[in-house]
């Protein structure tokens, strides 16, 4: 595929927000090969060509808590084939997913992907209620995480719920830059955002929704009778070992590039 680039606007809209949603961009024949080889590994009451047998929960009898092939209640993580080359090349090495990840993050200073998580599925929800929407941030230290759907999401799908611009509420709210080292401020600015109005990023197959590692979100319930089929990566510059345990910075942007420092943002 050729590469492409982000716009100005989207780079604007990215700081503004947090989120960025690109569409139709990974290998449609990865993408095929993803939804095959994710069959591999499905608890014997799901069967690919009977999506009635596809809602959750998982049968108790069928979970299993192992990293590997992760199954219980609505999740289903297939993380086992997360180092396998074309895995890589399906999302993180995408030539344009590359190109705009070091767009965001600096040309040259991006660590060169090695592995994904895996394929990250949410059951559909059939008649089981779902909790309330919660958000949260991820623990790990990392810069840019980005989701790629493997198979179409539709609206109440499970897709990436995000709460936009929630990554300037909870960037000062933490010891460090990137580790997850809350302060006092953490718990009650994440319960109020919970309340707040958050965005459900669905999508068609090839869509990737790019997140700074600030943002809070969740994966969504699903409403709908298809599986919620995401590949996950998080990039990481080559300096995060050594930033990771700087405090904030006045500057929420200085670690970013160029671009992204420079671009117009609004806080609303």
């Amino acid at each position: 595929m050729t590469s492409r680039r982000l716009s100005d606007e989207q780079i604007a809209r990215f700081k503004t927000d947090g989120v960025l949603i690109v569409r139709r961009v990974l290998d449609p024949g990865l993408l095929a090969r993803a939804r095959a080889r994710l069959w591999d590994a499905a608890p014997p009451s799901l069967r690919r060509d009977d999506p009635s047998s596809w809602a959750g929960p998982i049968r108790p009898e069928e979970e299993d808590e192992a990293r590997g092939n992760y199954r219980k209640g609505f999740r289903w993580q297939y993380r086992s084939l997360g180092n396998l080359p074309w895995m890589v090349d399906l999302l993180p090495k995408n030539p344009a997913v590359w190109a705009m990840a070091q767009q965001l993050l600096g040309e040259g200073e991006v660590v060169e992907p090695e592995n994904v998580r895996g394929i990250y599925c949410t059951l559909p929800y059939g008649d089981h209620e779902g909790r309330p929407d919660n958000c949260h941030v991820d623990a790990h230290p990392f810069h840019l995480g980005v989701v790629g759907y493997i198979d179409d999401v539709e609206p109440e799908g499970g897709g990436f719920r995000v709460w936009a611009g929630s990554h300037r509420t909870f960037y000062p709210d933490f010891e460090s830059a990137y580790r997850m080292e809350p302060t006092p401020r953490y718990e009650p600015d994440r319960e109020r955002l919970s309340r707040a109005t958050s965005i459900d990023c669905h999508g068609r197959a090839g869509d990737v929704v790019f997140w700074h590692h600030r943002l809070g979100h969740m994966a969504a319930h699903n409403r709908t009778r298809r599986i919620r089929q995401a590949v996950l990566y998080d990039f990481r510059k080559k300096d995060l070992e050594r930033t990771q345990e700087e405090p904030p910075a006045d500057d929420m942007w200085k670690d970013w590039s160029p671009a992204v420092r420079q671009a117009p943002a609004t806080n609303g």
